[in-house]
């Protein structure tokens, strides 16, 4: 095993796209698919989140997606280097019209925040 795709569905990429490139993640250039699908990387170990249209992703998964305002698919945990870069992020997911529904704080040790993007997918960033 090589590498990390996460494939998260979205209602609307150019939007979603939209979204991670203003709270600062790294939008791939995608080429065919490139009105059905799209992606970031994260991190120094280049994990690769794919934006997949909901209908394309259905047709992947054969199964029925979560509702995100009613229950958590998962929780995707990233780490930052300084609570000064998680507090610019926060900014940036509240200007880009994300929900924080964790304002940053210490917590066991640890300053983190948590918000969900455009499509309900919940976050969370860490001060390692």
């Amino acid at each position: 095993m090589k590498e990390l795709w996460i494939n998260l569905p979205v209602k609307d990429l150019n939007r979603s796209r939209e979204f991670f490139n203003d709270i600062g993640m790294e939008i791939m250039e995608q080429g065919e698919d490139n009105n059905q699908m799209g992606g970031m990387v994260v991190g120094d170990h280049q994990v690769h989140v794919m934006l997949v249209q909901e209908e394309r992703f259905k047709s992947y998964t054969h199964n029925a997606l979560t509702d995100t305002d009613q229950s958590t698919e998962a929780l995707f945990s990233i780490s930052v280097d300084t609570k000064e870069e998680l507090d610019e992020t926060i900014g940036n997911v509240k200007r880009a019209g994300g929900f924080v529904f964790g304002e940053p704080t210490e917590r066991d040790g640890l300053y983190g925040a948590g918000f969900a993007d455009l499509d309900g997918h919940r976050w969370n960033l860490l001060v390692m």
